[in-house]
């Protein structure tokens, strides 16, 4: 078969495979473009999912007869103005949009130049170009593209629904507005809900209005303000708490110089920096924006320009780490309000449980009920609480109950964060008072964060102390996993824990961190037997290994339920989760605690 030239028609449709490959696709272009303009402002209209019709109005520069008659050409384009690839500071350059758009569907473009006495109009039909002529229009461009993918009839009937294509463009839509806040955007369909955000103030207050209008109203109370820069590059935006994730990562939006972008680094540097705080399978919620020089990163990686390549990834990715792992330390115990909303949708719902049976609130006496509490030693004490830890060793001499209407709250506790104390639940969960509601805590969550935190400091200090066992703890088990131990025993030498071969199955303990006060170190090797097992099948990196081994360490040490704390161990624990990192949420990414406010309890109880 000879080779022969291929249609100039078919070479743009062929192009506009790569470049737009659903309705969305050609909105993203079209935007980019209106934004490209200097737009303040874009209405944007579709009907049957963008399929049947895509319409973008902006108030831009616009353009003149000639350039609107060469912007349809291919690899036509005003956006490198010295033909420098390597350094793109817009967000279209390619220059195949508009005619790619052109060839397989009807699109029609009106723009007015700023100071010209009139507007042009051209159209370009199935890749037939007529025009421009003169036409009534306001400073700014319109682009009208109808029936996309009709002359590709296959491309069409592997579109999806309506609603879904609806869905994507509106997607598109959410994405470029929160890059650009200062920028008004409505956005109006046949398939799916419309919407228009008006233009924001300059700066992160105007910003996070925004992202609230998009990602929702309760992202304002799960932010953290995320700001760092390193040698040139700097990172913005907002990261969600840790307790406050998602299912799929969808609700991550990144950015690299105003253009958003799906980028395995990126993404990987976001697992890796929420790793110690997310239960397994979850996601966070966040929106970066990541600004750097042009000249240090390759957006003309992929065609839908989805895809950047930086020339310094390991500094990218280094500050991502940094600045989020800094940020999620800086909320130290702060967990998200929504746990306390779906504590009170819990009671809510099971409220409608028959009460008849009950005795009346008139007849009631306390002091008759089997769950009256006993005498109790001595109330609260007014003196600031010592380590949980050093509270903790006095044993069962403190171990009693502390009563709620023994003594009134202490004041220098009450108005913390976390508040003052009042009693211990199935002696597994701490009722604190704070000045405006109750919280209420699970204490071997909230230890075990604690004990985590602890170990990793002193591991990333080097001066992990060890106590050495009079007698070595011989623990037995399976051949697999005494090797496993035995490699792994540099590792664990890092944190204290010095093991040693005893014989074809079993493992010598010989030293101990000092702060686990072990008990148990037959169930703690088996532990992290089953640890590093998991590991290996999960080619886990060092650090992750690490921190699995410490998350199992201080779990064994963790304060159980079913331990009985006296109020000064209560306090203690609570104002050491205030001074923790993470503290909001155990080693396994559950939540620590759950706080109510008195107004939403009063709701419960038909008093408000």
């Amino acid at each position: 078969m000879p080779v022969r030239r291929l249609d100039p028609v078919l070479v743009d449709r062929i192009a506009a495979g790569e470049v737009v490959e659903r309705p969305a696709s050609a909105l993203k272009e079209l935007i980019e473009n209106a934004l490209d303009a200097g737009a303040s402002r874009i209405d944007i209209a579709i009907e049957a999912g963008g399929k049947k019709l895509i319409r973008i109005i902006d108030n831009g520069g616009g353009m003149n007869a000639e350039d609107l008659d060469l912007a349809v050409e291919r690899h036509a384009t005003s956006k490198l103005p010295d033909g420098d690839l390597s350094c793109i500071a817009t967000l279209g350059f390619r220059g195949e949009a508009l005619p790619s758009i052109g060839s397989v569907a009807t699109l029609e473009i009106s723009s007015r130049a700023e100071g010209a006495p009139n507007a042009f109009k051209i159209r370009v039909d199935q890749g037939q170009k007529l025009g421009p002529a003169p036409c009534a229009q306001t400073l700014g461009t319109k682009v009208e593209v109808r029936d996309l993918f009709a002359a590709t009839p296959a491309r069409l009937k592997f579109l999806k629904t309506d609603r879904a294509e609806a869905r994507a463009c509106a997607d598109v839509v959410h994405r470029l507005a929160m890059a650009h806040p200062c920028v008004r955007f409505s956005f109006a369909g046949d398939s799916v809900a419309g919407f228009d955000f008006p233009a924001c103030e300059a700066g992160a207050s105007g910003l996070l209005t925004r992202l609230c209008e998009i990602v929702g109203d309760e992202f304002r109370a799960n932010a953290l303000r995320v700001e760092a820069e390193r040698e040139g590059v700097r990172l913005e935006g907002f990261a969600g708490l840790p307790t406050w994730h998602r299912a799929n990562a969808s609700e991550q939006y990144l950015y690299v110089n105003g253009r958003p972008v799906r980028d395995k680094l990126l993404s990987g540097a976001v697992r890796a920096a929420y790793m110690d705080y997310l239960p397994h399978g979850r996601h966070p919620a966040l929106v970066l924006f990541i600004s750097l020089d042009p000249h240090e990163v390759d957006v003309n990686v992929h065609p839908a320009k989805a895809e950047v390549r930086f020339r310094d990834s390991g500094l990218v990715r280094g500050l991502l780490v940094g600045a989020l792992k800094q940020s999620l330390a800086g909320a130290l115990h702060r967990a998200t309000p929504a746990n306390g909303a779906a504590a009170l949708d819990l009671i809510a719902r099971r409220g409608g449980a028959d009460f008849s049976q009950r005795p009346a609130m008139a007849d009631w006496d306390w002091r008759q009920s089997p769950a009256r509490p006993s005498p109790a030693p001595s109330g609260f004490s007014e003196s600031p609480p010592q380590s949980f830890d050093d509270l903790a060793g006095l044993g069962a001499a403190l171990a009693v109950d502390a009563r709620a209407h023994e003594e009134p709250a202490s004041p220098k506790f009450i108005d913390a964060p976390l508040g003052a104390a009042r009693a211990q639940i199935h002696d597994s969960y701490i009722l604190a008072q704070t000045r405006d509601g109750i919280v209420l805590v699970d204490q071997h969550a909230a230890h075990e964060r604690l004990v985590y935190e602890r170990l990793k400091a002193a591991r990333g200090g080097k001066n992990v102390e060890r106590q050495a066992l009079l007698i070595p703890a011989i623990v037995e088990m399976g051949r697999s996993d005494v090797e496993r131990i035995v490699d792994a025993a540099p590792l664990l030498a890092q944190f204290g824990l010095i093991v040693e071969p005893f014989g074809p199955g079993a493992v010598a303990v010989a030293e101990i961190p000092a702060v686990l006060k072990l008990d148990d170190a037959q169930r703690l090797l088996r532990d992290l037997a089953a640890a590093l097992r998991e590991d290996d099948r999960a080619v886990a990196s060092l650090e992750k290994r690490l921190d699995h081994v410490l998350a199992t360490m201080a779990c064994h040490h963790s304060v159980r339920s079913g331990r009985r704390l006296c109020a000064d161990e209560m306090n203690a624990l609570l104002r050491e989760m205030e001074r923790t990192p993470g503290s909001g949420q155990c080693n396994h990414g559950r939540p620590t605690y759950i706080e109510l406010k008195l107004s939403d309890v009063e709701k419960l109880f038909g008093r408000k």
